[in-house]
C-alpha cells in the first residue's frame, strides 16, 4: 500500500490550495483518513480527520478555513485550504488506516509530504 500526496505549492496569504492523497495497492477498506503537517523546527501536528462515515474533525487552528473530504471509491482524501496564513506553511502529510490482505487488523500508512508555502 502506498499513499501519494499532491497539490502543494506557493500561495499568497488569503489564497487557496487543494491537496489530494491517493491510496493504492491491495486495499479492502480504509477507516479514518487524515492530514497532518510539520512546520520547520516544529513537531508534526494533526490537522484534520475524516471517518469512513464522513464525520470530520479539525484542529482549532484550521477550523472554518480548511475542509477535509474523501472519495472512498477512489481511496482518495482531499484537503481544501482557504484563507491561508503564513503560519500554515509546512509539509503536509496524509494518513490512512488501511485494511487489506496484508493488513487484516489495520495499519496506519503515511504518504509522502507535499510542501505548502504561504508567502507574499
Amino acid at each position: 500500500v502506498q499513499l501519494q500526496a499532491s497539490g502543494g505549492g506557493l500561495v499568497q496569504p488569503g489564497g487557496s490550495l487543494r491537496l489530494s492523497c491517493v491510496a493504492s495497492g491491495s486495499i479492502f477498506t480504509i477507516n479514518d483518513m487524515g492530514w497532518y503537517r510539520q512546520a520547520p523546527g516544529k513537531q508534526r501536528e494533526w490537522v484534520a480527520t475524516i471517518t469512513n462515515a464522513g464525520r470530520t474533525n479539525y484542529a482549532d487552528s484550521v477550523k472554518g478555513r480548511f475542509t477535509i473530504s474523501r472519495d472512498s471509491a477512489k481511496n482518495t482524501v482531499y484537503l481544501q485550504m482557504n484563507s491561508l496564513k503564513f503560519e500554515d506553511t509546512a509539509i503536509y502529510y496524509c494518513n490512512a488506516e488501511v485494511f487489506g490482505p496484508e493488513e487484516p487488523y489495520g495499519v496506519d500508512y503515511w504518504g509522502n509530504g507535499t510542501q505548502v508555502t504561504v508567502s507574499s
